[in-house]
């Protein structure tokens, strides 16, 4: 049955989408996959939301895992999961998704801004609420680069700039070097239409993950810690607090 299917990822167009009805197209021992979601899969350096499932007669499973396979969005469920047929709500974590959401946006923020002042590609990257690292191929760090970056980061987050998100064919959006800020280009060649997501005035990218709807929205950035992994290569951390 699920050969059939694609899982609709409701959050590609939708960050800002909480729950959703569906349709449980495929089971196996400890997962269902459904005909849409919007539970973020991990992928791209951002890890998966957490939620619920539940039906209409009050059967309720928890969501600790989400995977993408193939075309379909497994989410790994706390006990015997719903039959295919079945009709389900699933709800996320809403308080994670947004912070993770936040998080996301303040490194596009932070690869735009040393793009643009140093034209320097990411090598590399990971994120948890509010926290996440960001390597880049620098040799020796600028002087006082903490500090200046910390200070274009929240001007830019002041700035409140709107981000939107559009669609291009794979091969305009190729085309155009200005979309792929990694060092190597790491969208799947199955991919056709890629998603991009553009901080007004800033900077745009192709990019698979959630993001807030403007740069406002982010909180107040801080870097906790530089550190050199190679010749070559810096890593950022950094961490998110309330504005």
């Amino acid at each position: 049955m699920s050969m059939d299917y694609t899982t609709d990822q409701i959050y590609l167009r939708d960050a800002y989408r909480r729950r959703a009805d569906a349709t449980v197209i495929a089971a196996r021992a400890d997962a269902v996959a459904l005909e849409s979601t919007v539970f973020y899969a991990t992928g791209g350096g951002q890890p998966h939301d957490v939620g619920e499932l539940a039906d209409s007669s009050g059967n309720r499973w928890l969501v600790s895992d989400v995977r993408k396979e193939g075309s379909l969005i497994w989410h790994r469920v706390d006990s015997e999961p719903p039959q295919p047929g079945t009709a389900v709500t699933g709800t996320i974590d809403w308080d994670r998704r947004l912070q993770l959401m936040r998080t996301h946006t303040a490194l596009h923020i932070l690869c735009g801004v040393i793009w643009n002042e140093w034209g320097v590609p990411v090598t590399g990257g990971n994120m948890a609420p509010l926290s996440a690292r960001m390597d880049f191929e620098f040799g020796p760090l600028p002087d006082d680069f903490a500090a200046r970056v910390t200070e274009l980061v929240n001007a830019e987050i002041a700035a409140d700039r709107p981000i939107e998100v559009s669609f291009l064919d794979r091969s305009a959006a190729l085309a155009d070097p200005e979309l792929i800020r990694t060092k190597v280009n790491l969208i799947p060649e199955s991919v056709t239409s890629i998603r991009v997501v553009d901080i007004v005035g800033l900077d745009r990218q192709a990019d698979g993950g959630t993001h807030v709807a403007s740069t406002g929205a982010v909180g107040r950035f801080e870097i906790t810690k530089t550190e050199s992994k190679g010749t070559g290569n810096k890593r950022v951390r950094m961490v998110l607090h309330d504005a």
